[in-house]
């Protein structure tokens, strides 16, 4: 792949991250406006439960250098797919000074997720077009392809830049 093509690639996989993790609490349904962020009480809280009886959200628990993070992924699809993966236990690399990336053992489901996102410093998202995680330490761009999953609680964020592995599970 041309260097051009890559470079114009990793600014849309931040991007695209970011927005997975503002989603925190949409339905599956694709929509023209973004969504709200998952405030951090919103982070601790147990998970939401629709009228339907549909969980809305769901509580895990990030280890990264010995820290313990709280963070709550949204309803989506891919959320949803990624929460039946748990617990993992992921080898993390640095992308662009602003993000982690690891590889999931299999791909998630994309339905009704949007085109992309336009991640900020704690989210966690997707980039389907590589299959990977994407946890975010620093503000990115617009990602075409980032799928939002969740959210870090409020100071998640800095335990990243010098993580090398992390581990999620649920939150008991």
């Amino acid at each position: 792949m041309h260097p051009a093509s890559l470079r114009a690639l990793a600014r849309l996989v931040p991007a695209a991250a970011l927005l997975l993790v503002a989603t925190a609490c949409t339905n599956d349904a694709p929509s023209s406006s973004a969504p709200e962020p998952v405030s951090p009480q919103a982070s601790t809280a147990p998970a939401a439960t629709a009228p339907t009886g549909r969980t809305t959200a769901m509580n895990i628990r990030l280890t990264l250098n010995g820290h313990r993070i709280t963070a709550t992924l949204n309803d989506g699809a891919a959320a949803r797919d990624f929460a039946a993966q748990l617990p993992l236990t992921l080898s993390l690399r640095d992308f662009n000074k602003v993000e982690k990336t690891a590889d999931l053992p299999r791909k998630l489901s994309t339905s009704g997720a949007p085109e992309g996102a336009d991640p900020k410093a704690g989210d966690l998202a997707y980039y389907a077009p590589w299959g990977t995680l994407a946890t975010y330490y620093r503000d990115a761009p617009y990602a075409a392809g980032l799928v939002p999953l969740g959210r870090m609680a409020d100071g998640g964020a800095e335990h990243l830049a010098t993580a090398d592995e992390i581990t999620i599970e649920a939150a008991p």
